[in-house]
């Protein structure tokens, strides 16, 4: 059976992210993320709530997670059986420890997950996951990510919010049936992924994490080039081809 194109994509990134998680859940813990006091917790809960959505859409793409049926339960056994196997091995790493409330916050990451894909279609789902992606990893360090690297928090910035708008215009052309005016078009486009950074941001205010304007600009830049890229490449598609004049009939 030929594999649909969201199962590759999706397969794609679980192969990569996937082992990249193991390898980084292995090692000692980097001098700078002890050094940015990042939420141990924060992270593990981040982690698998990307893993379980990824796993879910590979393996059962275009179909929402329903509890009658085992599909759903062999799925989050399967993940947690990985978990435990996860902070076992962990106590094998020097600087590392074996430590159930890590494991807590990893089934916490899987149930969340899980109960969005029971709800949720996977775009929208893809949405939500991707949200709660960067609100957490922009709140998740209680010391400034902009001051120890200012490199990596701007790029960060940029295509986290270019990636949600992406995502985001994908999902309006998905029902392009609600015909939405072409002038009403970039609003449309562009309110949600603004919603979210003033919805990060505030809640940055409220947990007492780093704010800056750079931020704010970075994110608006990758939102902006995504939303007018597209806007121009659909202008510039849908003009009307410039056809020769036929010639005259001769009478």
């Amino acid at each position: 059976m030929a594999l649909l194109r969201r199962q590759k994509l999706t397969i794609i990134l679980l192969v990569f992210y996937w082992p990249t998680l193991f390898i980084l859940a292995h090692i000692p813990v980097p001098q700078l993320v002890r050094k940015a006091n990042v939420s141990d917790k924060g992270l593990h809960f981040l982690a698998y709530l990307i893993l379980t959505f990824l796993f879910w859409s590979t393996t059962n793409p275009y179909k929402k997670v329903s509890w009658r049926k085992a599909t759903a339960w062999l799925a989050l056994l399967a993940l947690a059986l990985y978990g435990i196997c996860d902070e076992l091995l962990q106590g094998c790493i020097q600087g590392r420890s074996c430590d159930a409330m890590d494991f807590v916050a990893n089934l916490a990451g899987m149930l969340a997950a899980l109960i969005m894909l029971s709800v949720f279609n996977f775009q929208p789902a893809s949405l939500m996951v991707t949200g709660v992606t960067i609100f957490g990893l922009t709140n998740i360090a209680r010391v400034s990510i902009a001051d120890l690297l200012p490199v990596t928090n701007i790029t960060f910035h940029l295509f986290g919010y270019a990636f949600f708008t992406l995502l985001w215009i994908q999902y309006i052309h998905h029902f392009s049936s609600l015909k939405i005016p072409k002038t009403k078009w970039l609003i449309a486009a562009s309110i949600p992924p603004t919603s979210l950074l003033l919805a990060v941001k505030a809640g940055s205010l409220i947990l007492g994490r780093s704010f800056t304007i750079t931020d704010i600009i970075a994110s608006a830049i990758g939102i902006a080039t995504v939303t007018v890229t597209i806007a121009l490449t659909a202008f510039f598609r849908q003009r009307p081809a410039q056809t020769e004049k036929p010639p005259p009939i001769d009478g």
